[in-house]
């Protein structure tokens, strides 16, 4: 009988939860290439295409900066809301110091909320996470959820503090 097996399943589960706290409280405001539909306006560094197909692909840019460890990156593509909640630097320290960086995360659906919000599914290992996704300033941004935002107001050391103190902390 193997008894480990319940604890690669807690651990499991336990990396599942700290990708998806940290991712969101990870990422948006980069001009992100645009499909292959709308090539010239990317080309000239123009606005995004307001399209479900848009907003998948800055959704998976910022999902492929942060498991590549670009948490620079992935701040820079988050809306101006998530970026008053937490300066770059806090946000590159709290995800170099907890987030577990390799593991891909991809997306599994998408659907559009309005003419300038779309939702994605996206997954990472077996779990699946709902992400919001706000058309601003002529681009994609992600949306940090609210439980990102709460563990940004406290500041980078905090939060840090705070997940390993939950467990959450992937490098602790």
């Amino acid at each position: 009988m193997n008894h480990s097996h319940p604890f690669r399943r807690l651990g499991a589960l336990a990396l599942i939860a700290v990708a998806a706290v940290s991712l969101t409280t990870a990422c948006s405001d980069d001009k992100e290439p645009a499909p292959a539909g709308n090539a010239a306006a990317a080309a000239a560094g123009g606005p995004q295409p307001k399209t479900i197909d848009g907003a998948k692909a800055a959704a998976q840019t910022v999902f492929d900066r942060f498991s590549g460890g670009d948490f620079a990156g992935a701040w820079d593509m988050y809306t101006d809301a998530g970026k008053q909640a937490i300066t770059k630097a806090d946000y590159v320290k709290l995800n170099t110091a907890c987030s577990r960086k390799g593991l891909a995360i991809t997306l599994s659906s998408a659907r559009m909320e309005g003419a300038d919000r779309a939702v994605v599914i996206a997954k990472q290992l077996v779990a699946a996470q709902s992400y919001t996704m706000v058309y601003e300033k002529d681009s994609w941004k992600l949306e940090p959820a609210k439980e990102g935002l709460a563990l940004y107001a406290k500041g980078a050391d905090k939060a840090i503090a705070a997940q390993k103190k939950a467990g959450t902390c992937a490098n602790a």
